[in-house]
This record gives structure tokens, sequence and C-alpha cells, in this order.
């Protein structure tokens, strides 16, 4: 195995980096599930609303471990969590691997030392999100049925089943586009200003 190949492997302070911002990750991306509860539109919008909030952790990680398979590491640590609280269905869980091997073969082609390929990687990564509410579309009436049969009151019910719709549809997966171009936006910002500044990237 050649020098090259020996540095580019994850070591022990990769794994905690990745580890920690992926935690932080976590935490913004559950505040906003919870968030889903008091309005529908709030759950079709989550995975938007998400990827414009977890933008900083992301490039902070991509930018300290500039290694491949690191946003793999962290989509799996993420989904390990959700599923350990119950939380991470199927359909998520194809849509989340389905993007983080996009966002990785993104930064491969990148060298992933690029702003711009983890800003795309980012948009990739905040796509596998969408599998949450993809259920609605793809399994309306069972969906329906299994969210009545956990107690979910019935003007919820019918509110999320006012919002399918071929445009909602288009905005559940326009959403996290947006929100991960912002949010990767206002985090090069805090780059310059702060984050390079203190020695953090």
């Amino acid at each position: 195995m050649n020098a090259t190949a020996i540095r580019r492997k994850l070591k022990g302070k990769d794994l905690i980096t990745i580890g920690i911002f992926s935690a932080i990750y976590f935490v913004i991306n559950f505040v906003f599930m919870l968030m889903g509860g008091f309005h529908p539109i709030m759950w079709v919008l989550m995975p938007g609303l998400i990827a414009l909030f977890t933008g900083i952790p992301f490039m902070l990680m991509a930018a300290k471990v500039q290694k491949p398979g690191a946003v793999f590491l962290m989509g799996l640590i993420v989904g390990l969590i959700y599923f350990i609280t119950g939380q991470f269905t199927v359909m998520i869980l194809i849509t989340f691997v389905i993007a983080c091997g996009a966002a990785e073969l993104v930064r491969h082609i990148a060298k992933h030392g690029s702003s711009k390929g983890n800003t795309a990687a980012f948009v990739c990564f905040s796509l596998g999100m969408v599998g949450l509410p993809l259920p609605i579309w793809l399994m309306r009436d069972s969906f329906l049925a299994q969210i009545a049969e956990q107690g979910i009151p019935a003007v919820y019910i019918s509110a999320l089943e006012a919002l399918i719709s071929p445009v909602m549809f288009a905005v559940l997966f326009a959403a996290p586009i947006v929100g991960a171009m912002i949010g990767t936006f206002i985090t090069r910002s805090l780059f310059k200003k702060h984050f390079e500044k203190a020695g953090i990237v």
C-alpha cells in the first residue's frame, strides 16, 4: 500500500470528528422532525429546513475530513441513531443510502477539498431525508392508515392528505436542494469571517 493510500484512510481522529458533527447534525435534524408534528406542511418541508440549518456541521466535517467514506459514515451514524430510536423506516434507509453514495461520488470527483464539490455533496446528502415524507405519495392509503393507528389526530391526517399533490411532490424534492444551497452559502460566509480566523478549518 503506497503512502497516498495510507494518508487517505480514516484514522481515529477522523472518526471522532465525524462522530461529533454527526451528533450535531442529528440533534438539529431531530428538532425539525419534532416540529413536523405541529402541521403537515412543516413535515413536508422538513428535509428543506434540515438542509438549511445543518450546512455548518456538514461543511465543517467535510473541510476537516477530506477523505473517502467520511460522508457515508456520517449518514450511517445518523441512520443508526434513528434506527435505534425506531424512527428510521425502510424508505428513508433506501433514500439515505442512495444520497450518501451520490455525495461520496461527488466528493471523489471534486477531490474532496473543493468547496463547490462539498456543496454539491451536501445537496445530495440532504436529499436523503425526503425518504421520511415520501411514503405519503408512494404508499398513501397504507401510510395514512398506519399513522391513524398510531394515534395521530384525524385533523392532522386530513390536512396531510390535502397536501398530497404533484406540486407538493415537486416541493418535497426542491426544498432540500434550495435549503442546502442557502445553508452552504451561509456556512462559507462563516468560514471566512469566523472559522478560519479561529483556526477551526
